[in-house]
């Protein structure tokens, strides 16, 4: 591994990204900063940093999302640079620019290229002028409904009405038949603005049955570029996805390296740098269309890693630092190496609509077994804030093929616990078991087609081993934590005789 070109690197994030790129920097040799609000005062990544910063109440509107408080407290540590991790400010142009401003390095694509490819209306635009397939559709010249409608009679119903600078499926609405046009376009422009402070809005043919298809791509920024195999993303809820595997099992070789080239001519048109996702969808013929880019780190950029053999956030760094491309990835077309998967544990309620909750995680039991890595932002006895992304951990797994990767997801999903709050373990291990999964059959619309898995099972207690194991790893998670330094996040003592792990208590036995 190439020594870190930073000294001290801020992680403008929360939660597990933030401690899988905290660690990535620490591993590279360099100082890792991290940031917390009041209700992080006490979670992982503020308690594994080399040191952390408090930046304000629990409510990212007055703490995460603020510029001046990210880059006040890079000043204050000496931070050279500032990685956004994904979400919050990760693809705010105004703040890379406000970055560049400071002297602070912004690991990340350039604000132009974030304000071009983040704008789907802007980013179809270039597909189309890079030679890239898009869906049919209406790039919003006119904001006039009357424009909106005419141009949704001539693409044909059903439909997508969707916001240009949105994500998430924040914004997006399908519309089945024109008589509920204009009432879909109205709801999903008001909630664009709400959301994104940008009510401009687009259409497009909605592809049915379709697969969700990804390609992950680095840029050096001078106009060369590296693509990465397919990540399958189709099984979502509420355009969200749940588990992500790459390859897909539905592209072969011949259909992957079309996808590759086609997102290579779209990232290298614009010159991009560092890590960003090119996204398709796939019909089932096998056409594919542009969809968006992510301009930023996926969630589910571990299955990429395994596949590849590359760490994508040292490559980052690496990248934001000045590395040459071709000394960190030589092919530009990066081929398959196995089968990975990842699944998202969230704390959540599957079956009330996957309802997010928040509260004491009394157990935390992750397996650590061959082919299974597991990035987690949480462990035992911690408080899960209620203000933010449900996400607990994610459970990733590789192995020679399909099968083998699959075997080892569903053993490792049975064998990890978090208990104390709702979470949707058991909804993953039915879905992983479930054999439309098993034999591929992915489609974005997999949990309408098969409802009986949002049906409520038995309960059932976790095994027992995972039980003991749990037990005893938060008492040792408990001695670690007391014993850890006094280096931590301003103001907490990580010294508190009533945090030790050893059995002792002060006045025990008489003192009333």
């Amino acid at each position: 591994m190439k020594p870190s070109p930073f000294e001290r690197i801020l992680v403008a994030n929360r939660g597990e990204i933030a401690v899988r790129i905290l660690r990535a920097i620490q591993e590279a040799g360099a100082e890792a900063i991290a940031v917390f609000s009041e209700a992080d005062r006490l979670s992982k990544h503020t308690l594994i940093a080399d040191r952390a910063l408090p930046i304000g109440p629990a409510d990212p509107r007055e703490s995460y999302l603020v510029i001046d408080k990210i880059l006040d407290a890079a000043k204050e540590a000496g931070a050279q640079a500032i990685h956004p991790g994904y979400g919050f400010l990760a693809e705010n142009a105004d703040f890379a620019r406000r970055c560049a401003e400071r002297g602070i390095c912004f690991i990340g694509p350039s604000p132009s290229s974030m304000e071009l490819l983040g704008s789907k209306r802007a980013a179809r635009q270039k597909a189309v002028e890079a030679g890239v397939p898009v869906v049919p559709g209406y790039e919003g010249e006119s904001s006039d409904e009357e424009a909106f409608v005419r141009a949704a009679r001539e693409i044909g119903f059903p439909l997508l009405v969707k916001a240009s600078a949105g994500g998430g499926g924040r914004g997006m609405r399908l519309i089945h038949e024109e008589g509920e046009f204009l009432a879909g376009l109205r709801a999903g422009k008001l909630e664009a603005e709400q959301a994104f402070g940008d009510g401009t809005m687009l259409l497009e043919k909605y592809i049915h049955p379709s697969r969700h298809i990804e390609i992950q791509v680095l840029g050096d920024g001078k106009g060369k570029a590296v693509a990465f195999p397919e990540r399958e993303c189709s099984v979502q809820r509420r355009h969200q996805k749940i588990i992500e595997e790459s390859p897909s099992p539905a592209v072969p070789p011949e259909t992957r390296l079309a996808l590759q080239e086609a997102a290579l001519a779209l990232v290298e048109a614009v010159s991009y740098l560092g890590a960003g996702t090119v996204e398709f969808l796939m019909d089932e013929q096998g056409a594919f269309y542009f969809l968006e880019v992510n301009t930023r780190l996926q969630v589910e950029h571990p299955v990429t890693e395994f596949v590849s053999g590359i760490d994508l956030v040292q490559a980052q760094i690496q990248l934001a630092g000045g590395v040459a491309l071709e000394d960190l990835v030589p092919q530009r077309i990066v081929p398959p190496l196995g089968h990975a998967f990842e699944a998202r544990v969230c704390a959540e309620d599957p079956m009330e609509g996957f309802l997010p909750s928040g509260g004491l995680l009394s157990v935390c039991a992750e397996v650590d077994a061959p082919g299974v890595r597991i990035d987690s932002g949480v462990y035992p006895g911690m408080n899960i804030p209620v203000e933010y992304d449900s996400l607990l951990a994610k459970v990733i797994t590789h192995a020679e093929d399909r099968d083998r990767a699959l075997s080892r997801l569903d053993f490792a999903l049975s064998r990890c616990a978090w208990l104390g709050l709702p979470s949707n373990v058991d909804f993953l291990l039915s879905l992983v078991r479930h054999p439309a999964f098993r034999s591929g059959d992915l489609r974005t619309d997999f949990l309408e087609l098969h409802a009986e898995l949002l049906q409520p099972a038995d309960d059932q207690e976790p095994p027992e081993e995972v039980l003991i194991a749990a037990a005893l790893g938060g008492l040792l998670c408990r001695g670690n934590h007391a014993n850890a330094g006094s280096s931590g996040p301003e103001g907490v003592d990580r010294n508190s005789p009533w945090d030790q792990g050893d059995g002792f208590r002060i006045l025990q036995g008489g003192a009333s």
